[in-house]
This record gives structure tokens, C-alpha cells and sequence, in this order.
């Protein structure tokens, strides 16, 4: 690389835009006011040509300046189907959750931690443990983070269990009023209603009355008999 990733990405700052960014998502930090198509093919000529140990250097290089950008950058470096090995990663990706102070960074930073937990399930382990942190950011990533298994046609024995176990932890957050968390268990079951039905249903007529109506009405936007 002739100039340093952020370098690169600097390169492309809007100041107009970048103010109508930070006006949009309401978090103190740095932002350049770079459009995602552009970050997006950085990230994938950084991937081309970096092995992974150089990827996790950057992408936590990235993160710690915590310019919007760089942070949404970091995230999309590490995000790919096959890494391996990718124990590091994972690691790194954890190490975030702190962070998390905003949709966008913990959404693009939860899109990298799906790939990894449907590479290797068992640290489905780990996650459960942030049901129950005091960080609203880290509980709603347990959510996002495992969307995966809202997506499945024909899942595997161990897939169903994944998926009743995480929708155990969604069941748990029904009591929560944060309406990020409202709206991670309406996204995780209105994903899962596309491919199983049956299991929103029953979740719906079990909490339903629980839920926030707007969470409860986007549960159930592509059920036929939608719970008002």
C-alpha cells in the first residue's frame, strides 16, 4: 500500500457529509463523512492482500482511533465467511463490545461476530454470557450477532437447538423496555418468521403481551395471523 489505510480512507472525507452523519447518529466521536461503498471496496483490497494476523493488526489499529469510519472499517476487515485460524479474531471482535455505543459501529462489528460463531458454534457459550451484561450494547449483540440461525430452511438437529436456546434469551429480554433491545428481539424473530413460523407463533402467544406494540406489530409483519 502506497499511503496507510486510514490514510486512504481520509482520502475520501465529505465535511458536509460528515456533519449531517454526526447530526444522524448522535454519538460524540470523529466523523469523515466517507459512503460505505467506498469503505467496502478498501476493506476488500486490504483483505487481498494482508494475511490475518496483518488484518487483526489493522482492523484493531482502526478501531482504536475511534473515528466512525475507521471503527466501520475494522469490522468489515474481519468480516468473511472462512478465517482461519480464527481464534484471534473472534477474540479481537470480543474485546469491542465495550465499545459499542452506537447501532451502525456495533451492527457492522456483530456482522463480522456472525460469521465467526456460525464458523464455530460453540461459542454460542460465550455469548450467552452477555445476556446478562449491564452494557445494553453487549446484550443486544447476543441478537444480532446470531441472526444466522433465523435464516435456515431445513436446520440441523443442533441448529433448532441454537435457535430455541437463543430464543430462550430473547424471551429474557421481553421485561427490558430499552427500545434497542425491543427492537433486536422484533428483528430476530421477524428474520426467523420467513423460514419458521411455527416457532414465532408460539413465541408471540406466549409474550406478545409483554412486548412493546412496535416490536410485537414487527415480529409479526410477515405472519398472516399477525398478533396486534
Amino acid at each position: 500500500m502506497s499511503d496507510s489505510p486510514l490514510v486512504q480512507i481520509k482520502a475520501y472525507a465529505d465535511p458536509d457529509r460528515a456533519a449531517q452523519m454526526a447530526a444522524y447518529h448522535k454519538v460524540d466521536r470523529p466523523y469523515l463523512g466517507v459512503p460505505n461503498p467506498v469503505l467496502n471496496d478498501l476493506t476488500k483490497s486490504w483483505r487481498q492482500q494482508m494475511d490475518v494476523d496483518a488484518r487483526i493488526a489493522l482492523a484493531d489499529h482502526l478501531w482504536q482511533t475511534n473515528i466512525h469510519e475507521a471503527r466501520l472499517a475494522a469490522a468489515k476487515l474481519l468480516t468473511q465467511a472462512r478465517i482461519r485460524p480464527d481464534q484471534a479474531v473472534w477474540d479481537l471482535l470480543q474485546s469491542w463490545l465495550p465499545d459499542f455505543d452506537a447501532w451502525a459501529v456495533a451492527d457492522h462489528a456483530s456482522m463480522a461476530m456472525q460469521k465467526r460463531l456460525w464458523a464455530d458454534p460453540s461459542r454460542l457459550d460465550q455469548v450467552e454470557n452477555w445476556t446478562t451484561s449491564d452494557h445494553m450494547w453487549t446484550r443486544r449483540a447476543a441478537l444480532v450477532a446470531t441472526l444466522p440461525w433465523t435464516k435456515q430452511n431445513h436446520p440441523k438437529p443442533e441448529d433448532l437447538q441454537c435457535r430455541d436456546r437463543i430464543l430462550g434469551w430473547a424471551a429474557g429480554y421481553v421485561p427490558d423496555r430499552d427500545w434497542f433491545i425491543q427492537k433486536a428481539v422484533a428483528w430476530w424473530l421477524r428474520d426467523l418468521s420467513k423460514h419458521d413460523p411455527d416457532r414465532v407463533r408460539a413465541f408471540l402467544a406466549s409474550h406478545a403481551d409483554a412486548m412493546k406494540p412496535f416490536a410485537r406489530k414487527e415480529a409479526g409483519k410477515y405472519l398472516k395471523d399477525q398478533l396486534e
